[in-house]
């Protein structure tokens, strides 16, 4: 019981995110996460083409 009672005392002392925050870095996650998936696209067809070249 005094577990739980430290866990919602704790809770109460929490600042949470306001929606705008939430808003930002959600934006930022996403925007993060496609240039990565497009820089490693570009990687990854940069060294097909120099396998096709040199080995195939």
């Amino acid at each position: 019981m005094k577990f739980i009672k430290s866990v919602i005392h704790e809770m109460t002392l929490v600042t949470w995110p306001t929606a705008k925050e939430t808003r930002r870095d959600t934006t930022t996650v996403i925007i993060t996460s496609l240039l990565f998936a497009l820089y490693f696209a570009l990687a990854d067809w940069v060294i097909l083409l120099a396998l096709k070249a040199f080995i195939f």
